[in-house]
């Protein structure tokens, strides 16, 4: 359980109302009294309970982001959004990164609040089930999710709809006369929009009447290597698919690179699609083909949900909802038409 204002109270020697005052008015409080009761503070780990009445009093006008990582630029994008939203708003930005460990998400959003944040906007490991967002549901703390898209729970988002972008991509592959498609992935109990991206494919592959291929699941989200194993079965022309949808633009470029390196040439051999739209992709030759989200629109716009929703809050309003922002897919020379 989280330290209460009266164990503060206790532990600094002075009265409950008095750690009242230095919440709320420090200059109320004397220098002698403020130092015991910040030392009790930091001792226990307190934090004040930023409800009702008491949120919109305290005010500090500043807003938290917590996204899984700043090595994809995808979510660079996404907070340059929200930064430039913030400066017109004369709202100030904290940040941190959780590199995809659910087990951080906690500790993150702890960290931001401890700076007396006025609201968070984050991406979680799984916006259905998740511990950090039941927090902050309980304590009335304004949030809004960016790319993650709840499911099962009224949340409120920002994003792409996941699975129709993986199915416009997959059925793109498809038309172009790919029959053997298979998904490559970071870990999907590490990634919600991962998780619904491959529902995309299925969907697309079921609808066609093809057989899904098992996914390709590697550990990081980023970056990443194929494995000896999955390098042998892509040696065999005979085993490998013809085409290979990822689950954002980082594993594309990183199975381009793995590819090139066993002698395999994208398209030739193998076409690659990819998803997220990154600048970068576009830089590559061939220039990746992949499905494009407005990542710096995402976060502006949840920069304006969640100030809204600081500054004009409702008691019992209505459930909150998911904004689907239009994609698009961008057509590069990763991906060519199959020749069976």
């Amino acid at each position: 359980m989280r330290p209460s204002i009266k164990q503060v109270a206790l532990e600094a020697g002075v009265s409950i109302a008095t750690v009242s005052r230095l919440l709320n008015k420090p200059d109320s409080v004397s220098i002698d009294s403020a130092s015991r009761i910040n030392q009790a503070i930091e001792v226990l780990g307190f934090r004040p309970n930023f409800t009702g009445r008491n949120l919109r009093a305290g005010r500090s006008r500043t807003v938290g982001v917590v996204v899984p990582t700043l090595s994809n630029t995808v979510f660079a994008q996404c907070l340059q959004g929200v930064e430039t939203a913030a400066r017109q708003r004369d709202y100030s930005v904290m940040f941190t990164a959780t590199e995809y460990r659910q087990q951080d998400e906690s500790a993150a959003v702890e960290l931001l609040l401890a700076h007396r944040v006025d609201g968070i906007i984050l991406t979680v490991t799984n916006a259905d089930a998740s511990s950090t967002l039941d927090v902050l549901d309980r304590e009335r703390i304004p949030y809004v999710l960016v790319y993650n898209q709840p499911q099962q729970t009224a949340r409120p988002s920002v994003s792409v709809d996941n699975r129709a972008a993986a199915h416009e991509a997959v059925s793109h592959l498809i038309n172009l006369g790919h029959i053997r498609i298979q998904m490559l992935s970071g870990q999907f109990h590490a990634s919600d929009r991962a998780l619904q991206r491959y529902h995309g494919y299925r969907q697309a592959m079921h609808e066609h009447g093809l057989q899904a291929l098992t996914p390709i699941e590697i550990p990081r989200h980023t970056y990443a290597a194929l494995s000896s194993e999955h390098l042998q079965i892509f040696r065999d022309p005979l085993r490998r698919p013809s085409a290979l949808f990822c689950s954002n633009d980082l594993l594309a470029l990183s199975v381009m690179r793995d590819l090139r390196a066993i002698g395999l040439r994208v398209p030739d051999d193998v076409s690659v699609m990819g998803f997220d739209g990154i600048p970068l992709g576009e830089l590559m030759d061939p220039m990746l083909s992949s499905v494009a989200q407005p990542s710096e629109q995402i976060g502006k716009l949840a920069l304006r949900t969640l100030v809204r929703a600081i500054e004009e809050p409702q008691d019992g309003q209505g459930p909150a909802s998911t904004q689907l922002l239009p994609h698009t897919v961008r057509l590069g020379g990763s991906v060519r038409t199959f020749h069976s």
